[in-house]
């Protein structure tokens, strides 16, 4: 995936269309990602042993279909691209050619 953890990222289809947030956590079998402050839906909770119950809110997983990588330089969703640097490989903005 061309998005890792402590990405900041904005969401380009889907209810939250237009929010932006850090990623938080990938899930790379289901190709999902867990970015904060979005996706917050409600769980109703039983209590259990000490935990008190009710409803609580809980962020869930978007598709990382539904993202974009946010641009250090240009501040805008860029598509992610690469460039060979001797043994490394490192991602840039299609762009503004901005390493990540």
């Amino acid at each position: 995936m061309k998005i890792k953890t402590k990405d900041k990222v904005k969401v380009i289809s889907g209810k939250f269309k237009g929010a932006t947030g850090t990623v938080l956590k990938m899930f790379n079998k289901s190709d999902r990602v867990l970015v904060e402050g979005v996706n917050i839906v409600k769980k109703h909770q039983k209590p259990v042993s000490g935990k008190e119950g009710g409803i609580i809110e809980v962020a869930k997983p978007i598709a990382v279909s539904s993202v974009s990588l946010i641009c250090p330089k240009c501040q805008k969703p860029a598509r992610v691209g690469y460039k060979l640097d001797g043994a490394k490989k490192r991602r840039i903005c299609k762009r503004c050619n901005q390493e990540f």
